[in-house]
């Protein structure tokens, strides 16, 4: 089951994290604790395209969505992530409806799109498959998901969620709380979220965010979110080695 239509049928807001160390065996760790998927970073990680394959691959083998945060809206990425095969891709700072229907074009075949034709990469199954299927997997199963994270696009945010192709949205509180010097509580970006979910809703669109802690996604989730990304490897990683070491303090007898 490819994540879109998980995310259509699941009762539960299914919980993930981002992948920023470019290792398998963390990748390997979060599926055995049960991630329902992760986000491989290209944006603020060392992860390149190589790496982002394998952690695809190997997340997908051991039962975990995954997903990519390609490292820019311009579109250059869009093509080489898709034919990896991840379930979806994440665009960063989509700004407007302008920016929404350009990413959209580069992720949908003709007549919708203007992405390649690509049958012999791993999202064909190494050309294994009828070319019928691969395009139908590309435009049908496939997570088309824009980060809203500037307030210029929270205020567009109807227009953006209407454009053609678009499947999900994600709501980038970190981004938006540094452009606008705001805190998330604070009641305008709480009354643009609630507007975002609300017209994600009455679209049956899903709609992710990211969080701090377990706390945070479930509040989240409480609040309308259909996914969510919960701290990331390194921080998992570099948190528990911390406290570890915070309650090992042995003095000499």
């Amino acid at each position: 089951m490819r994540m879109l239509q998980h995310l259509r049928e699941s009762t539960r807001c299914l919980i993930g994290t981002w992948v920023k160390i470019p290792a398998l065996e963390t990748v390997e760790l979060l599926a055995r604790a049960g991630f329902d998927f992760v986000v491989a970073d290209m944006e603020h990680s060392p992860m390149t395209l190589e790496s982002t394959y394998r952690a695809v691959v190997v997340a997908q083998g051991l039962g975990m969505h995954a997903l990519v945060r390609v490292p820019d809206a311009g579109g250059s990425h869009l093509q080489r992530v898709l034919d990896i095969g991840a379930d979806g891709i994440l665009v960063p700072h989509v700004t407007g409806r302008e920016d929404a229907e350009r990413a959209m074009n580069g992720m949908l075949f003709p007549p919708s799109g203007g992405r390649g034709l690509g049958t012999t990469s791993r999202a064909g199954t190494w050309g294994l498959d009828s070319t019928a299927d691969y395009v139908r997997r590309g435009n049908e199963e496939t997570l088309r998901i824009p980060q809203l994270e500037d307030l210029s696009a929270l205020e567009q945010v109807t227009e953006i969620l209407d454009t053609p192709g678009l499947n999900a949205a994600f709501l980038g509180m970190g981004d938006l709380t540094m452009s606008t010097g705001l805190a998330a509580d604070d009641p305008l970006l709480r009354r643009h979220a609630d507007e975002l979910l609300s017209a994600a809703r009455a679209r049956d669109l899903p709609v992710g965010t990211a969080c701090r802690d377990a706390a945070a996604a479930r509040a989240a989730a409480e609040r309308g979110f259909s996914f969510v990304m919960i701290g990331n490897d390194a921080g998992i990683f570099g948190n528990a080695a911390a406290e570890i070491r915070r309650n090992a303090v042995i003095s000499h007898p």
